[in-house]
């Protein structure tokens, strides 16, 4: 294997001699051990190997970077060269910069040797399960693996990174058939660094599984209503995201678009509400240490009882803004949870819908929402009921916030995030 802290001294040394006043560099050699099974059937294992080699480079203001996947005397030579090209042909930008303080350090996370005996006992404990209690899934793919990173990262104000990391990961996608009818796909999956749990009782496996197993018979939501959206954990993932994207990241806190931009430290939801950030959190499987800019992660809260802590901004638009950088760029969410049971919240829900999957295009600037609820079920007078066909579902996300109903106290963590069941009122369901 490449000495990796060699190569990337030498890179940042050459990249100085060529005139950078600041650049960085990351290299990683991965090796991913994976079982496939295809249509119910173990059809592959394999064993791959990757490189990743990054460099950026600022000269005279002007920023150049180079990606590739080779450590090759003759392409890093390439790329060294194409580095300073790109940067001596970009414009000035005084935005650029890196973390002044020399950090070193060693991180080593999660299982970074693998057991490949256990790993393939889950992978057949787990076809076996689904096979005998969910008779009615097809399991179209599973992918199961063990994946092991070694990278190194320095940049040119000292900074020495190295990081040995392993996890395990389960990616599903299935379906339910029963004679000529199915029911939508459905994705999920996990990752862990143990192999001590059955993978079928991580994350939310074994309920999508049951849910999709109910989603063969669908009826369309009937007339057009306003009333109570309450998304599933992985759901509420991607609306959160949406509302950072639009609100508060990097893009539309630049060009100004962000309708948060003027709002830092004022109420922007229900005080029930607390969105962090938090990739240090022992539930988050092999988040990220350290920036490209040299600086350590750290956890912060996003929203905070319902106010706007903290925008999620990258040093580069920090500085071009006066804001201030948030401590990593949005890893490890967790939604802290409420005091009420998913079927207390749902008991109390006259008309509404739960959202399993939301396919729909971006968000307007100010927050407006609309796209297809799939994988879902029509909540009546307190109960879940029937399965729906896709069904419009539209809103605002600012509007969403504000309107929140309640938090469920149970939570779903899937070694990325750690989320609740959240419904909010005031959501129109456009049946037929």
């Amino acid at each position: 294997m490449k000495d990796l802290d060699k190569l990337t001294a030498s890179i940042i040394d050459r990249l100085k001699s060529e005139g950078a006043e600041m650049a960085h560099c990351s290299a990683a050699c991965g090796e991913t051990r994976e079982f496939n099974i295809d249509g119910g059937e173990f059809s592959l294992f394999r064993t791959l190997f990757d490189n990743s080699l990054s460099l950026t480079a600022v000269i005279g203001g002007r920023k150049g970077s180079v990606s590739l996947n080779s450590f090759e005397d003759s392409a890093v030579d390439r790329a060294i060269a194409d580095c300073v090209a790109a940067a001596n042909s970009s414009e000035p930008d005084d935005g650029w910069g890196l973390c002044p303080d020399a950090n070193c350090d060693r991180f080593v996370k999660g299982a970074v040797e693998p057991d490949l005996d256990r790993l393939f006992f889950r992978v057949k404990e787990l076809k076996e399960t689904v096979e005998r209690d969910y008779p009615l899934i097809v399991m179209e793919q599973m992918i199961v693996s063990h994946d092991n990173v070694h990278s190194v990262y320095r940049n040119t104000s000292g900074a020495h990174f190295t990081k040995d990391a392993g996890y395990y990961s389960v990616s599903l996608m299935f379906s339910a058939h029963e004679g000529e009818l199915s029911s939508s796909f459905l994705g999920s999956g996990a990752v862990t660094d143990n192999l001590d749990s059955p993978f079928i009782e991580l994350s939310s496996i074994r309920r999508d599984l049951e849910d999709v197993q109910k989603q063969i018979h669908t009826e369309p939501a009937e007339g057009k209503f306003v009333g109570t959206m309450v998304l599933c954990p992985g759901t509420l993932a991607e609306f959160t995201d949406s509302i950072v994207e639009n609100f508060a990241s990097d893009g539309t806190i630049l060009d100004g678009t962000a309708i948060w931009r003027d709002k830092l430290g004022e109420t922007v939801a229900d005080p029930r509400l607390t969105v962090s950030f938090k990739p240090k959190d022992e539930r988050i499987v092999c988040a990220p240490s350290y920036s490209g800019e040299g600086f350590y992660i750290d956890d912060f809260d996003f929203i905070r009882d319902g106010r706007l802590e903290s925008f999620v901004l990258s040093l580069y638009v920090a500085n071009k803004t006066g804001k201030k950088r948030s401590p990593n760029s949005g890893s490890g969410l967790i939604i802290k949870p409420g005091e009420k049971s998913l079927e207390e919240i749902i008991s109390g829900i006259d008309r509404g819908i739960l959202v399993g999957r939301f396919s729909g295009g971006s968000p307007s600037s100010n927050g407006d929402f609309s796209g297809v609820a799939k994988n879902s079920f029509l909540i009546e007078n307190g109960k879940v009921t029937k399965a729906v066909a896709e069904t419009m579902i539209s809103g605002n996300l600012a509007e969403m916030l504000q309107n929140l109903r309640d938090i469920s106290k149970e939570t779903v963590s899937d070694g990325y995030t750690v989320l609740p069941y959240a419904a909010f009122d005031g959501i129109t369901v456009s049946g037929k």
